[in-house]
């Protein structure tokens, strides 16, 4: 199988049995019938192993790894992923470099590395010089030895800066340190880091994976089978474990990942020319623009350039009149789902963005539909009173 298309509607799918569904349901079972040595059984306590997680498993393996063998491991949600890289592979005294800029979540998990002696370095994701510089300095304060870790968010997100995987892998690599890279706005059919470098390619998929905003989900793969040994060690000791619905609904999902990337982009970029002729936006961001800063890098690893567009309106009240006048755009957090969301993300703090920057995530709906939705969202947000009530069509 060598087509996006083919290789998504097929992945992790067991051999055709005669009569057998063609994706069997969920195995809803806490312990298996345990005969002989536990040590070579395949399953034994639901809280090592269940057949459904295998499936997923496989299946994010062949999207993000084709042709060559790779391990995933998945988890009940993107920062259960996140945590088992940075806590299951950092140690006392060990370091590591993160993005300044990344998700805003990762300050909480990059402040409790500090609190437990992890020497944390930062630097803008785009800022290559000064990444590649931090995860090849063999020396932290008085202290020698490369970092452990270097970790990247590309496109980052809510900014959408990209980085050079590549450059910076190859630049860790030169003093022995692990590269992983979330891969969450991009996907595996927009980006796949094992590809250009890294050793771990770590995402959320309660997003694009899944697509349809019903499941919390996670997962990190390497083709190192014994990084993955210790991840998956992690999960069995912390107990962070997904329950075999939310796995098998996202194995479920993952079927048509391939269409609504396709439709995503061209819709994102239809929304984002838009977003251009508005007099009162501004900082449009989105990798998929010629004249977006990040482009010359995004077109040189991604293959597709995301759902998600960026932009920054006058100030928090227009901001809030827009997102009130949209009809087709719920405004909700979230991203990569079929349904187009927005949000302004300042109500969160943690995000280093002005009060008027909204993150708008794309969704499978009609373009010309979703351009006109936003395009008179705009205009009614121009004046001083919201248009009135959401959710007529």
């Amino acid at each position: 199988m060598t087509g996006d298309g083919t290789r998504a509607v097929r992945a992790g799918l067991p051999e055709a049995e005669p009569y057998g569904p063609p994706m069997p349901g969920p195995v809803l079972a806490s312990h298996f019938h345990l005969p002989g040595d536990p040590a070579v059984a395949p399953y034994g306590y639901g809280r090592e192993g269940n057949p459904t997680w295998t499936g997923l498993e496989r299946a994010i393996a062949e999207l993000e790894s084709p042709g060559q063998e790779a391990h995933a491991v998945v988890f009940p949600s993107g920062m259960a992923a996140t945590s088992a890289v940075l806590t299951g592979l950092l140690r006392p005294g060990e370091t590591a470099v993160l993005p300044s800029d990344g998700y805003q979540l990762l300050a909480r998990v990059r402040d409790r590395l500090a609190e437990s002696g992890v020497h944390v370095r930062t630097a803008p994701t785009d800022d290559d010089a000064q990444l590649a510089a931090l995860a090849a300095d063999d020396r932290d304060g008085s202290r020698p030895g490369a970092p452990r870790l270097l970790w990247l968010e590309t496109p980052a997100n809510p900014g959408l800066d990209v980085c050079d995987i590549r450059r910076l892998a190859d630049a860790a690599h030169g003093r022995g340190t692990l590269v992983a890279v979330d891969n969450t706005l991009a996907t595996p059919l927009g980006q796949r880091p094992l590809d250009l470098g890294a050793d771990l390619s770590v995402a959320s998929g309660s997003k694009a994976l899944n697509g349809h905003g019903d499941v919390l989900l996670g997962y990190v793969v390497t083709r190192d089978a014994e990084l993955a040994a210790v991840i998956r060690r992690w999960r069995t000791t912390t107990g962070a474990i997904l329950g075999p619905m939310e796995a098998w609904l996202a194995h479920r999902g993952l079927a048509t990942i391939h269409l609504r990337v396709e439709r995503q982009r061209t819709n994102a970029l239809a929304v984002a020319a838009a977003l251009r002729e508005a007099p009162d936006v501004t900082g449009l961001r989105h990798p998929g623009l010629p004249d977006d800063p990040g482009h010359a890098v995004a077109a040189r690893q991604m293959r597709s350039f995301g759902c998600v567009v960026s932009f920054v309106l006058p100030d928090r009240e227009h901001a809030e009149r827009f997102l009130a006048a949209l009809r087709l755009v719920d405004d909700a957090t979230s991203f990569g789902g079929v349904r187009s969301t927005a949000e302004r993300r300042g109500r969160w703090g943690g995000d280093a963005v002005p009060e008027g920057f909204v993150r708008l995530a794309v969704g499978v709906e009609d373009p010309e539909d979703l351009v006109a939705d936003v395009r008179r969202a705009l205009a009614a947000a121009r004046t001083e009173v919201s248009p009135g009530t959401r959710g007529a069509t």
